[in-house]
Formats: C-alpha cells, sequence, structure tokens
C-alpha cells in the first residue's frame, strides 16, 4: 500500500497544500488559496512598513487546500500519514491562554496590533536598534552572536517589544507570543497544552536568540532592560525546541472531521518555508540554496565538525537542526528580490491605472482583456529588451535595498538608490540595473559565506523567479560566477514540509534519505558566461562605490 504526506505552504499572499506519493516524491494534487482579506489590503500601512495579517486568512485557507486536495485526489484517508506545516517568518502573534490568536478573541477582531506580523513588516526597528546595543554592552552574553551579530528588526522580540509599547491592550490580554508555523501546527494537534508543546527549532533559533549553549532563550535579567515585560513573557514562552522531523502530536478529532482525514495523521513540528524549500530542493553541504520569490532566503548546512562554535557574521543565524537535523543551518537573504521588480512595474503601471483603464473610451471587457495582456507581457517585453542592451552601453547603477538590507549585515534603515541617470536612460536600461541589483546583492552574500570559510561549489534557484525568467538566472550565473541548478517544483517548500511529514511519520528513517527519494529534480542550468563575467565585475565596483555612499550618508544623518 503506498503512503502519503500532505506539506503545507504559506506565502506572503497565499497558503497552497500538495499532497505527495512518500515513495516517489509525486505531487498528486495541489491548491492554492488567496487570502482574502489580505488581498483587500487590510490592515496594512505600506508608508511605516506595516504588514499584519488576519489568522481567519491562515485558518480559513487551510481548511480550503487540505480539504480539496483530500477529496480532489480519491486517495483513502487513511494513507495519508503526515502533515507538515511550514510558513514565513519571523511572523509573531499574540495568542490567549489556550494558545488561540488574539485576533480571534472579543474586542481585538480588527485590531492589526493583535494580528499576525509578517516577516517584512519594519515597524520595529527602534527595538531592534535597542536590542543590539543592549547585546553588545550590557556586560553578559551577546546573545545576537549566532544570528549575525546584528537583531532585525524583521524578528521576533523587537516585533513584540514594538507591540506591547504601542498598545496596552494588546500587552496586557496577550498570555503568549508564537510563531506562525507554531500557531497553525498547534490548532491542528489534539493535545492543547502551551507548555509542553514543541516549538520550531528553525524559527526559535533563528529569530528568537534561542540557543542550547545559554540554555535556550536569552536570559531573563537581559530581556528585563528592554522591558520588564519581556521578562515575563519568558516564563510563558518555552526552553527546548524540535526539529521538523519529530511528531508534535496527532491530528485533532475536531480537524480530522473538517478535513476528510483521521486522527492517525500525524503534525510534524512546524519549520520555515525557506528551510523546507532547501530541502526539497535536496539541499547538501557546500550548497547554497536561493528560495527565490519576493524576496530571498540562502539557505547552506555545514557540519558542527567544520564549524565548531565559530559564529559567522552578518547573516540571519546558524542553528542545529534547523534544516537538517545532525547539521548546522545557514540562513542568509534580501529583504526585497521580486519585490523590486514589482516595485518598477507598479510604478510604470500608473498612467495605465489612473488613466487608460479609467478612460471612458473603452469598454469594461476591453479594459479587463488590456489589463490581462499587460500583466502577461510586461515582464516578458521588458527583459527581452534589457537583454538586447549591450554590456558596453551606459546604465544606470541601482540598489536592491528597496525594503531595507536583510544580510549582510542587517539593516532596515537602509534605502535604494539609484545613479548615472541620463537623458539616454530608458525603461529597459532601468529594469536592466534593477536586475543587477538583485543580483549584485546576491553576490554580497556569496562573498560574505566565502570570507566566513564556507566554501560554496553550486547553487540551486528555488521559486518562481527561478524558475520564470531565464534573464535574471542568467544574470546571476554571470554575477555570481557559478553555475546554477534550477529544481523543478513548482513547490520546492510544500515539498520539503512534505519530507520532514514523512520522517515524523516514520516513513523514513531520516530527512536527508527521505530527501534523495522525494526532492525535486532540475529542470535547468545556467552557466557563467566568460565573456560578460569580467564586465559584471566592473559594474559591481560601481554597485559597492553607491552602497558605501549611500549607507554613510545614512548613518550621518
Amino acid at each position: 500500500m503506498k503512503n502519503y504526506v500532505i506539506g503545507l505552504d504559506y506565502g506572503s499572499d497565499s497558503v497552497r497544500a500538495v499532497l505527495i506519493d512518500a515513495e516517489t516524491g509525486h505531487e498528486v494534487l495541489s491548491k492554492v488559496h488567496w487570502y482574502r482579506r489580505w488581498k483587500e489590503n487590510k490592515y496594512c500601512n505600506a508608508s511605516i512598513n506595516q504588514f499584519r495579517q488576519h489568522p481567519l486568512d491562515h485558518i480559513e485557507g487551510l481548511e480550503v487546500v487540505i480539504k480539496s486536495v483530500v477529496t480532489e485526489s480519491n486517495v483513502a484517508s487513511e494513507l495519508i500519514k503526515g502533515i507538515c506545516i511550514d510558513t514565513t517568518g519571523s511572523s509573531p502573534i499574540p495568542v490567549d491562554q489556550e494558545g488561540r490568536p488574539l485576533a480571534l478573541t472579543k474586542g481585538f477582531e480588527e485590531n492589526p496590533n493583535a494580528m499576525m506580523m509578517l516577516w517584512k513588516d519594519h515597524t520595529a526597528i527602534k527595538e531592534a536598534n535597542e536590542i543590539n546595543e543592549l547585546a553588545n554592552n550590557w556586560g553578559g552574553e551577546n546573545y545576537t552572536k549566532f544570528e549575525g551579530g546584528i537583531y532585525s528588526s524583521e524578528w521576533f522580540w523587537a516585533k513584540i517589544l514594538h507591540v506591547i509599547r504601542e498598545d496596552n491592550s494588546v500587552k496586557n490580554s496577550a498570555y503568549s507570543w508564537m510563531e506562525h508555523c507554531d500557531v497553525m501546527t498547534y490548532l491542528l494537534i489534539e493535545n492543547k497544552d502551551l507548555k509542553s508543546f514543541k516549538r520550531s527549532r528553525c524559527a526559535a533559533g533563528h529569530k528568537a536568540m534561542w540557543h542550547k549553549s545559554w540554555n535556550g532563550l536569552p536570559a531573563k535579567e537581559f530581556l528585563e532592560q528592554l522591558d520588564p515585560y519581556l521578562a515575563n513573557l519568558r516564563d510563558r514562552l518555552f526552553d527546548e525546541t524540535y526539529t521538523s522531523n519529530e511528531v508534535a502530536g496527532n491530528l485533532s478529532e475536531e480537524w480530522a472531521k473538517k478535513l476528510g482525514l483521521t486522527t492517525k495523521t500525524v503534525i510534524a513540528v512546524g519549520t520555515f518555508d525557506a528551510h523546507a524549500g532547501a530541502l526539497g530542493a535536496k539541499i547538501k553541504e557546500n550548497v547554497l540554496v536561493r528560495v527565490m520569490g519576493t524576496s530571498t532566503c540562502d539557505v547552506m548546512v555545514s557540519s558542527k565538525k567544520f564549524m565548531g562554535d565559530n559564529p559567522v557574521k552578518g547573516i540571519c543565524g546558524q542553528v542545529d537542526g534547523s534544516v537538517i537535523p545532525g547539521l548546522e543551518g545557514l540562513e542568509a537573504g534580501q529583504s526585497a528580490f521580486g519585490d523590486v521588480l514589482a516595485w518598477f512595474k507598479d510604478m510604470l503601471s500608473w498612467p495605465i491605472d489612473n488613466l487608460v483603464l479609467s478612460s471612458n473610451i473603452l469598454t469594461d471587457a476591453q479594459k479587463a482583456e488590456l489589463k490581462e495582456e499587460i500583466e502577461h507581457n510586461f515582464i516578458k517585453k521588458i527583459s527581452a529588451q534589457a537583454e538586447k542592451i549591450p554590456l558596453d552601453e551606459s546604465i544606470p547603477t541601482a540598489l536592491d535595498w528597496i525594503n531595507g538590507r536583510r544580510t549582510p549585515d542587517a539593516n532596515q534603515e537602509l534605502k535604494a538608490a539609484m545613479s548615472n541617470l541620463s537623458l539616454g536612460t530608458e525603461a529597459p536600461h532601468i529594469f536592466k540595473a534593477l536586475v543587477n541589483a538583485i543580483c549584485f546583492g546576491s553576490k554580497k552574500i556569496v562573498e560574505r559565506f566565502e570570507e566566513e570559510g564556507i566554501c560554496i561549489d553550486s547553487v540551486i534557484g528555488i521559486g518562481g523567479v527561478a524558475r520564470k525568467s531565464p534573464f535574471i538566472m542568467q544574470t546571476l550565473a554571470n554575477v555570481l560566477n557559478k553555475p546554477i541548478k534550477v529544481a523543478a517544483s513548482d513547490q520546492a517548500p510544500a515539498l520539503g514540509a512534505a519530507i520532514y511529514a514523512a520522517v515524523a511519520a516514520g516513513i523514513y528513517a531520516d530527512v536527508i534519505e527521505a530527501s534523495e527519494k522525494m526532492g525535486s529534480d532540475f529542470e535547468a542550468t545556467y552557466y557563467p558566461k566568460e565573456e560578460k563575467v569580467a564586465a559584471y565585475k566592473e559594474q559591481m565596483q560601481s554597485y559597492n562605490e553607491l552602497s558605501s555612499f549611500i549607507e554613510n550618508s545614512i548613518k550621518n544623518k
């Protein structure tokens, strides 16, 4: 009899479930649900970098996609052995004593501060700066040292500190806080006990300064200097963390009925999408996996024997077992990758949206057709034009910091910039400059890993950008001067989550074996073109000069 598992992958805009044949890794069926409230732009304010999501978007989506793959696949429910959930992060949520998101309780239904703070919410820049100042000067353990030495406004403690200072009602009503991947896992299991619940090692280690060398989370004495609330909160959090090959619990009777499954289905410990994606792409030592979407996460694994206790500077953490149990998981990334190009597209679309599509000359049907045609062709056509621009033709130099800088050396106060504009600069020139910028930002991450002694033999790209844009992937191969393989799976994070589920369910002995059997094949390889590598090296010098100028200008303000 065959065994099946489900990977549930929460992205920034939607949630998808994939039903996977655990023997082969074959995708039987997948379903996607777009968040309704998020699509309506509720609870967000881009002008202050506030991005919040209502838990109902996630809960409704979970029920829709899992129920759909179970029902439509005609796979017997008792053959679906496990589920694992991956999410973006750090995305903390305040919860009550039962572990219920505060936004689902009376009086908080429409309060953004009671909702999930999406990874790209940067309202906590001031609080992150305070954490860094204290960590470096309080006289005790520097709790940021295994998180690259710089704590980010994108992460757990900074976000909580920001909300409890801004909103006393949330501060006084939240019993505890949980990462998104933990909340959704807790929702599905039968045993509802917050204290014994198995929290994600991946989330806690990379975003909450958890490390076994100091017995878990930062000491209360440290947290109290930031705010007494945080010291008290520590008692209501956790000491131990768990890797995602472990069982968090069995599916509850309530959710088994809702989803058409049985209570024998095990729920694995939750994880982050990038780490699951790396596993879905068959990550190994000395391989860099780039999860390329709206932002990027760059993931590597390394043996403890090689790494020792040496912290890698300026990345998003190194955590034992966060990707593959027994190996150190290393994470870096860019706060904006696809988002840089989406911003440019939206900006150029202003006259279309506000003049053409609001015109009375066109019928509603014509407007809809035109909008669809533009959406379909925009990136394709401007990429083709940008690709034709000779390397010796003058193009602008751009920075990729449109949403701050995640790594190397997190700094969400940085802003993007552009230089070398002229009257000859056209839209394809700017597009090419932006593509160069996101690739140069990637190169800075690779350089940091290599400076810190981490060898990178090859690169794997996963995600929509990797599969849909040969122009970007070829530019990246030229800039990195390394071959890049592209994973064939459209759903590598969900596939990786399914791999964890297969191990938790006892189908495989470990995630390495499961990844080899179930992981994605590769559909393309981009090799650096020797004649272009030198030209991009020269252009990157301009990127470095502009980076230094902007960073120093912001520092000196």
